[in-house]
């Protein structure tokens, strides 16, 4: 895939009104992304700032994220060790152990994360159970989900995306750079 472009934004829609900027900082080995997600949802206005950091492979190395809402605000830290156990504040979490990527719900992006890990041609299907985050309030479990690639045409590439924990099914559309630009229901790519 071409190198990333240095910011991506996205628009809420239909779910949340609002709004997510990330900006792309490539490293030696890997990337460190840094966004923010602002919406209101169901009446609640909230706002997520995140710091993700992948390897060349794209597993998740580790995560910050940050949450404000009426509620108070909520910090969030989970790292991998070398050997797939996961950390959250520090503390050993087994039950999030050999899960290779987080997936924020406050994030259109982070759908990019088991798309770019796992490089599937045309028909491929892969099960990319994730550490999920839930905004406002930063809960963490377990989401098992499954991409299936269809068909592309260079630019544009589309993946049949199942997540049975939430019942959901969408065709996500992705530019030639891995980067979500139409995710049904939760936001478009307008930047």
């Amino acid at each position: 895939m071409p190198e990333l472009p240095a910011v991506a934004a996205w628009r809420h829609v239909d779910s949340r009104v609002g709004f997510e900027v990330l900006f792309v900082h490539p490293e030696a080995d890997g990337y460190r992304f840094r966004g923010h997600s602002t919406a209101v949802e169901d009446g609640e206005a909230w706002s997520v700032r995140y710091e993700i950091s992948v390897d060349a492979s794209w597993a998740t190395r580790r995560a910050q994220v940050v949450a404000e809402s009426r509620r108070g605000a909520a910090e969030l830290r989970l790292e991998r060790d070398a050997a797939g156990g996961w950390r959250v504040d520090d503390l050993p979490t087994p039950a999030l152990d050999s899960l290779l990527d987080v997936d924020l719900e406050a994030s259109a992006f982070t759908n990019a994360l088991p798309v770019q890990r796992l490089g599937l041609a045309a028909g491929e299907s892969a099960a990319a159970p994730a550490v999920y985050v839930r905004a406002p309030g930063l809960e963490i479990e377990r989401l098992e989900q499954r991409y299936t690639r269809l068909d592309d045409d260079g630019e544009r590439s589309r993946y049949d995306y199942e997540s049975p924990s939430f019942d959901f099914r969408a065709e996500l559309v992705y530019d030639e750079f891995g980067l979500v630009l139409d995710y049904p229901g939760i936001a478009v790519r307008i930047a």
